[in-house]
């Protein structure tokens, strides 16, 4: 039990894994697990739950064996604050993209994953390069592009992804009456 006690951060230790998952998403990082997409803000979410589910950490023994303050120090209540407000920021903006984690897979595990949005008239995406290594993986954030109507070429599956010794070449088309611009993205891991 003990050794798993070693393994497994502490309350503290959660709550900062949490808050760099939560700043990794709003600097255009991505973590990819097996086929699945993970924004940061979410990633910071299921380890501020785990936190939660941790408990209060014991307190060290104050002088003559007393205990010492039972509270939390004020960083802490600041960053998991900061935390709490940054994941549901993400997931707010989140509320209408869907992640796709697209195939092929380039040379020497390099992946391309698009973030597709749409709002009333109007549709966006972004595409994350990145390479996988086994079953995790992390992407960041390249080139994006808008689509008129909320088009999402993606999901639609109009768009070509070509790979090539250098990288790749994400082409991404729109219907005559959506048109999605620009459509050439570049898809290097390099």
């Amino acid at each position: 039990m003990a050794s798993i006690r070693r393994m497994v951060p502490g309350r503290a230790g959660l709550i900062v894994l949490a808050a760099m998952a939560v700043a990794a998403h709003g600097c255009g990082l991505l973590l990819i697990v097996g086929a699945h997409v993970v924004p940061g803000w979410a990633l910071g979410a299921a380890l501020l739950v785990a936190a939660l589910i941790a408990g209060p950490t014991r307190p060290p023994s104050g002088p003559a064996g007393t205990a010492a303050t039972t509270g939390s120090p004020r960083w802490m209540w600041a960053l998991t604050s900061l935390t709490v407000v940054g994941c549901l920021v993400g997931g707010a903006a989140d509320v209408s993209a869907s992640y796709h984690l697209l195939t092929p897979a380039g040379p020497g595990g390099c992946r391309a994953v698009v973030r597709e949005t749409a709002f009333l008239f109007a549709g966006s995406g972004a595409v994350y390069t990145g390479y996988v290594a086994g079953p995790i993986g992390a992407a960041w954030r390249g080139s994006s592009w808008t689509a008129d109507d909320g088009y999402r070429p993606i999901a639609d599956g109009t768009y070509e992804l070509r790979w090539g010794l250098g990288g790749g070449v994400l082409i991404v088309s729109g219907t005559d009456g959506d048109p999605v611009w620009p459509a050439l993205h570049d898809v290097d891991c390099g």
